[in-house]
């Protein structure tokens, strides 16, 4: 048996050059499954929690292969990939429900800083106790699954100088979150933060990681990793999942694997050393130089991620699923979107061309999957 997983995927819409137009309100209108962002132009889709892999696949497929077909119908638009306003837009927010309250907090309190596209990954873990474990440790190594999604290297046109933009700029909310030590801790200190308005409800914890569920924070029952940019490719956004299975199977059968009980470092020294790792592979991705949580040791993201790799092939075999973890190799041997897209840019140094040519890889290969894995679209 395998654990349940399941995505929020933020996608951009616009034209096949690159601009990107707010559609959301006619999307959600015309199309079940979809809902809004608090900026029109980009729009969520979630998909079912399931085990198998061979189900998720076509469960990120095949909404996307429908909301193509409507967007060919109402104009020519298409979906934009890469997690920031890469060519532009960055100076208005284009609200897409102005009657919501919260929408209007996030935009006079964030502005378009928080006009990103990302994936937000939930792996189900039903035990309270487990799922802080398994928060604690994720929230140590999260800084490695973004540097495998890195996708925001532009933002209005030009390189900003990091891989990921989105990660860089994003306001992070609160400041300061702890390694919860319990559930019990992590109680108090929502709490606290809703009597402090450092949150706004039990949905504005904005960090890297998250314990979440029906009825934050008594009731919880998965992870939900939220630092990813948006992997666009399905096969490469499976394999960043089943590496962070991987690695929950490991701490499942090891329980020492836990920041609190192994690492040589304080629980405050955890949580520096994360926050500033994040910022680190924000700038440079899978070149970023790290620290690592066991004992501060200097090690490179890519190198890193190698290891962790070596650690948990064995626990993916033994499930029945490393097939889906070995697309991070092909990762760490050709580079993130970000770098790939650095790379075209060095050649060509013209961002609007890079996102075009993107546009169009990406449409067919959701073509070509989606001929061998779903039904087709009409």
């Amino acid at each position: 048996m395998l654990l349940s997983k399941g995505f929020e995927i933020e996608v951009y819409t616009g034209t096949p050059q690159g601009e990107i137009v707010g559609l959301s309100d006619r999307i959600v209108a015309d199309l079940d499954g979809f809902i809004i962002e608090p900026d029109s132009r980009n729009v969520e889709y979630t998909t079912a929690p399931f085990t198998s892999y061979e189900r998720l696949l076509c469960a990120l497929v095949l909404p996307r292969r429908q909301l193509r077909a409507y967007l060919q119908q109402i104009g020519d638009y298409t979906l934009i990939p890469g997690s920031t306003l890469s060519l532009g837009g960055t100076d208005t927010f284009y609200r897409s429900d102005l009657n919501n309250p919260y929408h209007t907090y996030i935009e006079q309190t964030y502005g378009t800083k928080v006009v990103t596209a990302s994936v937000h990954i939930n792996i189900g873990i039903s035990d309270p106790e487990l799922l802080m474990r398994a928060c604690r440790l994720v929230r140590v190594e999260a800084p490695l699954y973004l540097a495998l999604s890195a996708a925001s290297p532009f933002l209005d046109g030009a390189p900003t100088g990091y891989h990921s933009t989105r990660w860089g700029l994003f306001p992070k909310t609160p400041a300061h979150v702890p390694l919860f030590e319990s559930h019990a801790h992590h109680i108090k200190w929502v709490n606290e933060q809703l009597d402090l308005k450092t949150m706004q409800n039990v949905r504005h914890l904005w960090s890297s990681v998250r314990p979440n569920g029906d009825r934050r924070p008594y009731n919880l029952n998965r992870l939900e990793l939220r630092i990813c940019d948006l992997i666009i490719d399905p096969l490469a956004l499976l394999a960043v999942t089943s590496l962070i299975e991987a690695r929950l199977w490991q701490l499942i059968a090891d329980p020492h694997l836990d920041p609190l009980v192994m690492s040589s470092l304080s629980a405050q020294e955890l949580v520096h050393l994360a926050d500033e790792n994040e910022m680190l592979v924000a700038k440079s991705s899978l070149d970023a130089t790290l620290r690592h949580w066991q004992d501060g040791r200097s090690i490179t993201a890519h190198d890193w991620i190698e290891e962790l790799y070596g650690e948990v092939y064995g626990f993916a075999k033994q499930r029945g699923f490393a097939c889906f973890l070995s697309p991070v190799k092909k990762i760490l041997r050709e580079g993130n979107t970000a770098q790939q897209w650095l790379r075209m840019f060095d050649r060509e140094p013209d961002a609007r061309a890079v996102i075009i040519q993107s546009i169009a890889q990406v449409e067919q290969q959701e073509i070509e999957l989606d001929r061998y894995i779903c039904q087709p679209v009409a």
